[in-house]
């Protein structure tokens, strides 16, 4: 991407990025949720949805995941390592980051950058990125690209099977939250990395807890043949048309 990054912050200190959004352009906006922020920005792997959606009028923006750019703390190892020495001593890493996202969200719209918000994760940040979707009824719908479902299927995470807190933040324990609410999510049709089977029984509980409060369903889960922990080649472009049929469609009234 040639866009330059901008570092943002909200007024409770709460630091993010955007690319080629420098001032207030009220607009349709994804939250991306990879790793660090600008990693989850800039490369493609992870981004590039927000390429595509750019020219659509749809802007980009990302926050640091936990134990990843500067949410990594002293004595503290990176990434999925770091997320295992949290909950080794007991520490909720889920709650505060969906904090961070519903501030940021706060200040998109207060501010007048944003009117209406999407995310999308990939891997470890579908993960996180659902949990916030979850926790904030803002997020008009969420793409995730091979997400992590349950943590104790990586190997980072052996031995914590019946661990109290690892199990409380499994992505089925908020499908409640996301009943009837848009979720288009992709994986590789033998992921053993985070687990196809793992991701289709997300799925089921989603719609099964949507059918339980009699509202639409509307989950899309696309299975595809891929090498490994991978997505299919054209499933950025794929979340980009849903994307915007959601994005741009009117808001419901209330």
């Amino acid at each position: 991407m040639s866009e330059k990054l901008h570092m943002m912050e909200t007024r409770s200190g709460v630091k993010f990025g955007s690319l080629g959004v420098p001032k207030p352009v009220r607009a349709p906006s994804i939250i991306v949720i990879g790793s660090d922020l600008e990693y989850s920005l800039t490369n493609d792997e992870i981004n590039e949805v927000g390429r595509l959606l750019g020219p659509r009028g749809v802007s980009s923006f990302a926050l640091d995941v936990p134990c990843h750019g500067a949410d990594v703390r002293a004595g503290e190892p990176e990434g999925l390592h770091g997320w295992r020495s949290r909950l080794d001593r007991e520490e909720d890493f889920v709650k505060p980051f969906t904090q961070k996202v519903s501030a940021i969200i706060d200040f998109l719209i207060e501010e007048g950058f944003s009117d209406r918000i999407a995310i999308a994760g990939t891997s470890r940040g579908g993960f996180m990125g659902l949990h916030a979707m979850a926790a904030d009824p803002r997020v008009r719908c969420s793409v995730a690209f091979a997400p992590v479902t349950e943590l104790t299927v990586l190997d980072e995470f052996k031995g914590l099977e019946d661990h109290a807190l690892t199990r409380s933040i499994a992505l089925h324990t908020v499908a409640d939250k996301l009943a009837g609410r848009p979720l288009w999510m992709c994986i590789g049709n033998h992921d053993e990395r985070v687990g196809t089977d793992h991701l289709m029984a997300f799925s089921r509980k989603v719609v099964a807890a949507s059918f339980a409060k009699n509202v639409p369903a509307p989950v899309e889960l696309h299975i595809m043949q891929t090498e490994g922990h991978r997505i299919h080649g054209t499933a950025h472009q794929e979340a980009e048309v849903w994307l915007l049929g959601h994005l741009l469609a009117p808001t419901p009234s209330t």
